[in-house]
């Protein structure tokens, strides 16, 4: 993991801890939930598109959390994600982002950039899943650039952490899911 903790945030959740579980709206307004990715889980409770088809071996998550939507950086992060999205959405894993900005700012984005994985808003409580994993800044009120590779037992198993401005390396992803 890059970055330690830094003024205004905890430290983030450490490799080989469970993952906080959350439940966030998404830019359509359904209800995701991380437990839903988990081997064994019953599925999801039929909110419509989600987790519920799949088989109960649960799916590998890559949570990246990103500060704002519509933002230079966190455009091209997302927009390297949507190009790659084979890797990040199929049968073993599941890509989910994760920004404190409203679910309604969230579905202009997504519309905009192409991006057809979820975008799940953190906007109220205000940055409490970001703060869950130790990534809020407090001083800005959004997400650090945080991603998390969560195993289907809902294990932290890799994590990056950079700051505000520093671009992630998406082939790092791709590395630790491959390790799985």
């Amino acid at each position: 993991m890059t970055g330690t903790e830094r003024a205004g945030t905890a430290a983030p959740i450490a490799i080989g801890e469970q993952a906080p579980d959350f439940s966030l709206k998404d830019n359509h307004g359904r209800t995701v939930r991380l437990a839903d990715f988990r081997g064994g889980a019953a599925g999801h409770e039929g909110e419509g598109g989600g987790a519920g088809d799949r088989d109960l071996d649960g799916k590998n998550v890559v949570l990246v959390f990103y500060p704002f939507a519509f933002t230079g950086v966190c455009a091209g992060e997302l927009g390297a994600l949507r190009d790659a999205l084979p890797a990040f959405v199929n049968d073993d894993t599941q890509l989910l982002a994760v920004s404190t900005d409203s679910i309604h700012t969230l579905r202009i984005f997504a519309e905009q950039e192409g991006l057809e994985y979820p975008l799940l808003s953190d906007f109220w409580p205000h940055g409490q899943t970001s703060r869950a994993y130790g990534i809020f800044d407090e001083d800005k009120g959004c997400a650090l650039r945080g991603t998390f590779v969560i195993d289907r037992t809902g294990i932290v198993r890799w994590s990056v952490v950079n700051a505000l401005p520093d671009a992630r390396d998406l082939d790092q992803y791709v590395k630790a899911l491959a390790a799985l």
